[in-house]
């Protein structure tokens, strides 16, 4: 799971365009001024590039934390495996 954080972390950072941002199970975006659906969105794409999975529109949409969503990319990738 450490290994998805540091990528998850990684992409936040690429998409909210802050090379210190530091990211817990807790970060969603209520911790970022401006964050709309179009950032939930693209961070999405990028974490399925980077995992090499796909999600769900409803799994799109019903992450509320960065904890949320490295149990998604967990699960996929077991899928996936």
């Amino acid at each position: 799971m450490n290994e998805i954080y540091a990528r998850l972390q990684e992409i936040f950072r690429t998409v909210l365009q802050d090379d210190a941002l530091t990211i817990t199970p807790e970060t969603s975006g209520k911790d970022f001024e401006g964050w709309d659906s179009l950032t939930h969105v693209t961070l999405m794409v990028h974490a399925e590039r980077a995992f090499g999975i796909q999600f769900t529109n409803s799994e799109i949409a019903g992450w509320q934390n960065a904890g949320e969503l490295a149990q998604l990319i967990e699960e996929r990738l077991r899928q996936k495996a």
